[in-house]
């Protein structure tokens, strides 16, 4: 049978059909208490996984930085910032003057020069203690306030 048949047959099959199919995907029994539909979601994604692969290990990683997150405060904010890949350049202008950053491997460069963060350019061009990626709009405002609240 194919995925794809695999797949449609699902939603059709009963509790008991579905547990079945879990210990042979999974080598392990049904959690208890998982409800059928749950299941069937599940089933259909491991059927899927195995016959097209799994997640790659940066997204992965995301979803573990996020699960910890989550673990020591449900209410906390995750930041949607996605890393910019190298070469983008991100350009903000500040009194008037035109400000290029260009994304690198390790860093960034600011007028031929190597910094580790957004802040610190941030800091080096305003003078005063900044969030890089708010500064540059990688981050909203709104974000960066939500994210003091349930700090505080």
């Amino acid at each position: 049978m194919d995925v794809s048949e695999r797949l449609k047959a699902l939603p059709g099959m009963s509790k008991i059909g579905l547990s079945r199919l879990w210990e042979e995907l999974f080598n392990k029994p049904v959690p208890e208490r998982i409800r059928k539909e749950l299941m069937a979601r599940i089933l259909a994604y491991r059927i899927q996984e195995q016959a097209f692969g799994g997640l790659n290990s940066k997204t992965r990683r995301r979803l573990d930085q996020i699960a910890n997150a989550m673990g020591k405060n449900q209410n906390t904010a995750i930041a949607n910032m996605a890393r910019s890949k190298p070469g983008t350049r991100l350009i903000r202008s500040w009194q008037g003057k035109t400000h290029t950053v260009t994304v690198e491997e390790s860093g960034y460069q600011y007028q031929g020069r190597q910094y580790r963060s957004l802040s610190e350019i941030a800091r080096h061009i305003t003078g005063t203690q900044w969030s890089g990626p708010l500064f540059f709009g990688l981050k909203s405002r709104k974000l960066k306030i939500k994210e003091e609240a349930n700090a505080n």
